[in-house]
Formats: structure tokens, sequence, C-alpha cells
């Protein structure tokens, strides 16, 4: 016999939204609004003062995404405007699917998002002082007392059914649940098999313990919900010494109360948990175990991004089947993998502010991320020369073996920070598409007879190109004009209208560059029963060789910059070393998807 509960009850609730995306949503907070209208009403308020208190309960059972980085800026961002705390706490009341490294990813991830959990005095008292890291498993003995008392009180049963016959008897949307046989058992008999449970008596799935509320309440959440189960299974935080563990419906609103929890936010598919969350920490607060006022549930919209999947499982099948290089690829909606692809903490606080808190779901345009990565690194990323797609430019009438200095502000809006510098020699690195021997009407870069100026250098006139035996274009001859340099007085008598960028053969850095696109062809990859496995983007990573300036020779790992033309760059933290950077494309200049 068994009765090991269904897969869906140990495991926080999906939901996916029907609403269509929207490239404007609407900016608000509700959340605000309740809580101001809390502390005027004196609810929470310590000595005086605001004295709100949130938390970020993950459960360490994987890495955090673009969904949670929400949950964090919501969270710890209402803490810190209304100078109050939030808690981070691990929701670890599952054994078998947690792990250590999920743990230390987790702290980690909080704190690059510009987030702490601990907290210094305020006005030199100890108002929000001292470390608030918490752990669900450290509250398991008073889980467990809790649970005695809702047994000896008659709002708990031991239900020894077999895993089938619950699933059975619990009904559906159009039929009530039936009690189980075991529903009126004697509170002295629960109370004994329950203690049999803890003491290691019993295998996984034997017996286990129920909540005693409404086998017919139109609420499946209320219909005798699981509450501990049996698990031999060794914990990361209490080793072996605990074999029955809380279900996660009934240990979160007991720790939230725990930690005196005052604005206990979670996401829409909790709104109907919300009754059993006011149920259990009633009947904890009549057994004395709380007291008044008492945590409160509010729910708002979860993060819907285009282009994203950030189902736990999805995510690890793509690992899996080796689809990325890991958890932290650069393509995946982790925070560790948007960290690596080079995404500022700015940025994604930036880019929660502009979407808002709402109880509507809805769909937000992956455009609306990157366009908040532009905004924030616009003004900060220096500049830098790169060719991508190389061809060689000769430059026939240079003189041979000599070098011209050149230089550039490294960035054109603050020229507090200087210039960066370079040479100018006959043989140089351009862009492919920078020349076409038979040109399109409106190209005004390199074709025979065209002039253009090499940015920051000198006015070049086309003169014809070197082809290999199948016709392709091997090189680009020109002659150049040397009173036309930049910045020099001759340069304004040449007008032209092309300006292309380049590097010289003689400095620049070969690199390896990873140009990063969407994983996914298709908007909504996770919705309507779509295989989101056939809808990966081919052209999703593509791995090139090219040059840049010689200023990158010594670029620091995570340094983010913005390749003239190409976009925002960022050396990658894991592949990088000095003297041979490895970039990858955090954005481009652009939105080209939405065209």
């Amino acid at each position: 016999m068994s009765n090991k509960p269904d897969n869906k009850s140990d495991r926080k609730p999906e939901s996916k939204p029907d609403s269509k995306p929207t490239d404007a949503p609407v900016i608000s907070n509700f959340l605000r609004g309740i809580i101001d209208r809390d502390l005027a009403d004196g609810k929470y308020t310590r000595d005086g003062l605001p004295n709100v208190i949130t938390r970020f309960p993950p459960e360490p059972n994987g890495y955090l995404h673009i969904g949670h980085a929400k949950s964090i800026c919501l969270n710890f961002g209402l803490a810190r405007d209304y100078q109050g705390r939030c808690h981070l706490r691990f929701d670890d009341t599952n054994p078998e699917k947690e792990d250590q490294e999920y743990v230390d990813t987790i702290m980690d991830s909080v704190k690059w998002l510009g987030f702490d959990w601990n907290y210094g005095d305020k006005n030199g008292e100890s108002y929000t002082g001292g470390s608030h890291l918490y752990y669900a498993s450290n509250y398991f003995d008073t889980f467990y007392a809790i649970a005695e008392y809702l047994i000896e009180s008659g709002h708990a049963y031991v239900d020894s059914q077999s895993a089938e016959d619950m699933a059975a008897n619990r009904g559906d949307f159009s039929k009530p649940g039936v009690n189980s046989p075991f529903r009126d058992r004697p509170a002295a008999e629960s109370l004994d098999l329950f203690r049999r449970m803890k003491a290691g008596e019993f295998a996984d799935g034997a017996h286990i313990l129920r909540a005693k509320i409404d086998m017919a309440s139109p609420n499946m959440n209320m219909r005798d919900p699981a509450i501990y189960r049996i698990r031999h299974a060794h914990h990361h935080n209490t080793g072996d010494k605990w074999c029955i563990y809380p279900m996660y419906d009934y240990a979160h609103p007991l720790e939230d109360a725990i930690e005196n929890i005052t604005h206990s936010i979670c996401t829409l598919e909790f709104q109907d948990h919300r009754p059993f969350y006011d149920w259990i920490i009633a009947r904890a607060a009549e057994g004395g175990f709380f007291k008044q006022p008492v945590p409160q549930q509010y729910e708002f919209a979860r993060l819907n991004l285009t282009y994203v999947v950030t189902s736990k499982r999805k995510l690890r099948q793509l690992v899996e089947q080796n689809i990325v290089s890991g958890w932290d690829d650069p393509r995946m909606p982790t925070i560790v993998g948007i960290r690596r692809r080079g995404y500022t903490p700015e940025a994604i606080q930036l880019f929660c502010d502009r979407i808002g808190v709402s109880k509507s779901d809805g769909w937000i345009d992956y455009s609306t991320l990157e366009g908040a990565l532009r905004d924030d690194l616009d003004p900060k990323a220096p500049r830098a020369t790169a060719v991508l797609r190389p061809l060689k430019l000769i430059i026939d009438n240079f003189p041979e073996g000599e070098a011209v200095a050149c230089t550039a502000p490294i960035h054109p809006h603050h020229p507090e920070l200087g210039n960066r510098e370079f040479t100018i020699s006959k043989e140089l690195w351009i862009e492919q598409e920078d020349f076409m021997e038979e040109p399109t009407k409106g190209y005004f870069r390199l074709f025979p007879g065209n002039k253009v100026r090499l940015r920051y250098g000198y006015v070049v006139e086309c003169t014809g190109c070197d082809k290999d035996e199948n016709g392709n274009v091997i090189a680009v001859h020109c002659n150049y004009f040397p009173d036309s340099k930049s910045g020099t007085e001759g340069s304004a008598n040449y007008k032209v209208k092309g300006n292309i960028h380049w590097v010289s053969v003689s400095d620049s850095l070969e690199v390896e560059v990873r140009l990063y696109d969407r994983l996914f062809t298709d908007a909504n990859p996770d919705a309507g029963g779509k295989d989101f496995m056939a809808l990966l983007n081919p052209s999703s990573l593509e791995t090139i060789r090219a040059y840049v300036e010689p200023g990158m020779v010594n670029v620091e790992p995570d340094t983010r910059l913005q390749f003239e033309r190409h976009g925002y760059f960022v050396a990658d933290r894991v592949d990088s070393v000095k003297a041979k950077p490895v970039f990858n494309r955090v954005t481009t200049l652009k939105d080209s998807w939405g065209k």
C-alpha cells in the first residue's frame, strides 16, 4: 500500500498567460498602495517607524532565472524603499531535489543583482541590523510541533490510503471529493502514527499527514491537503535527522509567520493557495504559536518574456542534451547566463522598474529587456573598434613600413575619459560589406572610383580589388590623400558620403567573438502545446575570428564596451584571459527583431 502524493502536490504551481505581447506595459506597482495604507493605519510599525519585512524564498533546486530577478528586485526593492528589510530564505523542504550548489549560486545571484540580506544599524540602533539569511529546514522542529498541535486539536489526521485512492477520492472541479476512510481516525491514533513516522518506522508512502478542512470545497487546495510525507532522504542542511518532511504549502506560511513577514508577495498562480495560507496561520495562532498581526499574502503577475522558456525542467533539458554549454550559457535566461552574456545589474533593475507590478498576466516583449540594457550601457560603455568580417584593404601609395598615430575618444560624450590610441598603416582590415565591386543604388562605401573616409584617419579612393580563383574578393586596393587626416586643417577640404571603420593589420589583435542571439525563433515557444525543442534558433550562436584595436589586449574579463557600429560586447568572464580575450555580443545597437 502506498499513499505517495502525486507529483504536483509538492511543486510550486505554474500558470501560462493567455494575453498577447505588449510593447508598452503600464508602469505601476499596486503593492506600494497596499503598504502605504498599512503604514498609515499603523499596522506595521515599530517605535513609530515603518517596519516592512518582505522575503525572497527560493527553493534550492535549480538556478535562478529572469523571472526570479523580477521577484528579487521587487521584494528587496520594496524593503529598501520603505527602510525595512528583506529576508533571503531557502525553502528547502524537498531534500531529493536540493543541493548546496544551488544554495551557493542563489546567494551569489542575489548579491550580483545589487541586494543584500545583511542590514546595518539604523541611527545607531539595531533596528534592522544583522544577517537575515534563513532556511526553512531550521524551522523543522517548530513545523513538527505545530503538526502535533493540529492533530491533537482535530485539524489534521494521518491518512493511510494508497496514492491512487487519494487521487480518485480528491474529486475534480466538477465533482466534490470523498472523505478518506481514515479521516475520523482518533487523534491519539494519528498522533501515535505520526510520531512513528518521524521515528522512521515506515517506508516512503506508507502514511501521510493531511489537514482536515473540507473535501467538498470548490477550492481544490482546501480538500484536506497533505502537510507531511515520509522521505528517507539526506538533507543538505539537516543531514539524516529527519525522514518526514513538510509540504511546501504547509511550510511556507509558517516560515513567513515565524519571521514576522509583513507582506508575503508571490505570483498569481498562488492566488488559489491563499485560503490555505490563511487557514494554517490562523490555526497555529489559535495554538499560541503566533501573535497578531500575522503575515498577509499578495499576488502579482509573474514575468512572461517572449522568446524565453523559464520552466526548470525544460531548462535542464537544454543543458543535459547539450543544446547549450551549461546553466551559464549566455543564451540561457538564468541569472548566471544573462550575467555571462554581459547584462548589468542596473539594466535588470531598470527593466523591472519599467515593466511594473500588476495583477494582470501578460507578455513582455524581449526588446523591452534589450532596450533597458542599451539605455544602461550607452552612457557608460567605452568605445572600441572591431572588424568582425575582415577583408584586407591595401593603401598602395602609403609608405612601406610606416605607421601614423591616430586617436579616438574613449567615449564620445565623456571627453574627460580621454582618448584611445592606435595606428594606421599600409594594410588594414575592413568589413567585407564595406566593399562592392558593383554598388547598388544608395551605396556610399568602397567601390572602384569612390572616395570614403577611414574613420579617425584619412580619405581614400578605391582603385580596384584582387580575387581568388573562384572569383571571391580577397583584397581591396586604394590610394590615400596625405592631407586629409581627421583632425587636421586639410581634412575639411574633403567631402565624402562614406565613413568606414578599420583596424591596422600591423597592430590589431585577433580574437574570438561569439555572436549570440535569441535561443528560439518563436515568440512563445512554451505556449499552446508547442514542442519548444523544434523552435530552437539555428543562428543563436555564431563563433568567428575577428580583429580589434590594440587597446583590447589587456581588457579585463567582464569588461563591457561598445564595438562601434556592431553593438555592445563583453569580455567573457569564463574564457577570457589577458592577451587572449573572448568577446560575447551582449546586444546589437538597435532592435533588429522588431522589423
